[in-house]
């Protein structure tokens, strides 16, 4: 990233390539320290005794009601998943209100009743906060920020980090991809599909903790919102210096997602999620995580998608179904921006 008149775009929030230039060019290099280099979705910080996790996130995402839910629940949904990836068990969480003037109360209302729910299910309390109005126009009808902490096992600490993947080990996922950010694309853009796509929006904690407490074979996690599956895996190959082999006829996608991907000319792999944790495991461990997964109903359509490999380290290679292969990379520009 160069300084002078370069100017912030909306792709230096995607999640991609350009964000992570941001963070590495100038959040890093001014903040640069132990912990915040690690860069994980949590930052693991001892308290003298036992460690806990902490993460915030911010909300912008427009429209702020969409099939399967709306910034509240959403909210609630990707702090709690920043903890869980983490291998932290969720316990308090802030909610810091931006609101415009002008904002309907019944609006404002769905949206902390949504939010408050959500928190329940997960079980996960709100302590603190804080609200703030600004004049119509200087914000787009409600932000909302979080912050979360988590307590964390030990045994659980290196989970986010992923230091300890070698290769052969299997890469795992709850579920389909690419709901989320088709369902905010079509109630964005009011296009009436056929077909239509629910978010995958679900804090997904009960269930990792499911995993974790059923396996010792965990070796990382995250989940793959902004950038999709893609620059997850694009991120893990680049970290560990080993290749990643996914298969694409073992990607869990919806038809809905397929038809509206393949219409708009978008990759479901580069599709952000909200309900979705990418799972590396030992070999031996896979098919027991796979079918702790299934029992629970945010892992029905679990699937082994691919493996750590010693080939083309530092990339991503998929095998699509006609025999071929290509290299899959991390997202670039930015087709979806405000999807969280």
């Amino acid at each position: 990233m160069k300084s002078g008149e370069e100017k912030i775009l909306l792709s230096h929030g995607n999640g991609g390539k350009i964000m992570h230039s941001l963070i590495g060019e100038l959040f890093l290099r001014h903040f640069s320290n132990p912990i915040l280099n690690e860069q994980t979705d949590a930052a693991i910080l001892a308290t003298g005794g036992d460690e806990i996790a902490f993460t915030t996130d911010s909300f912008v995402i427009d429209p702020i009601f969409f099939p399967g839910g709306n910034i509240g629940k959403l909210s609630v949904c990707g702090t709690v998943n920043d903890l869980a990836v983490a291998g932290a068990s969720p316990l308090y969480l802030s909610v810091s209100f931006i609101l415009e003037e002008g904002l309907p109360i019944k609006e404002l209302e769905a949206i902390v009743v949504a939010l408050a729910e959500e928190a329940k299910e997960a079980g996960i309390t709100i302590v603190t906060g804080d609200t703030k109005v600004v004049h119509k126009g200087k914000c787009d009808k409600i932000f909302i920020n979080t912050a979360g902490i988590g307590s964390v096992r030990k045994e659980d600490r290196h989970i986010g980090k992923g230091q300890h993947i070698r290769p052969g080990d299997i890469i795992i996922i709850n579920g389909t991809i690419g709901d989320h950010g088709m369902a905010v694309m079509g109630a964005r853009e009011s296009f009436h599909f056929k077909t239509s796509v629910i978010s995958d929006c679900a804090s997904l904690n009960h269930l990792i903790r499911e995993v974790l407490d059923n396996s010792n074979g965990v070796k990382f996690m995250r989940d793959p919102t902004r950038g999709g599956v893609a620059t997850v895996l694009n991120e893990l190959a680049e970290k560990t210096c080993l290749g990643i082999e996914i298969d694409e006829p073992a990607l869990p996608v919806s038809p809905g997602v397929t038809a509206i991907c393949e219409l708009l000319g978008f990759d479901p792999l580069h599709i952000a999620n909200e309900g979705k944790v990418i799972i590396v495991a030992t070999p031996e461990a896979a098919e027991s995580i796979l079918e702790t997964m299934k029992r629970n109903k945010l892992g029905l359509h679990s699937a082994i998608i691919g493996r750590v490999v010693t080939d083309h380290p530092g990339k991503v290679v998929l095998n699509n179904e006609t025999g071929g292969r290509r290299i899959v990379d991390s997202l670039t520009g930015d087709p979806l921006p405000r999807i969280c």
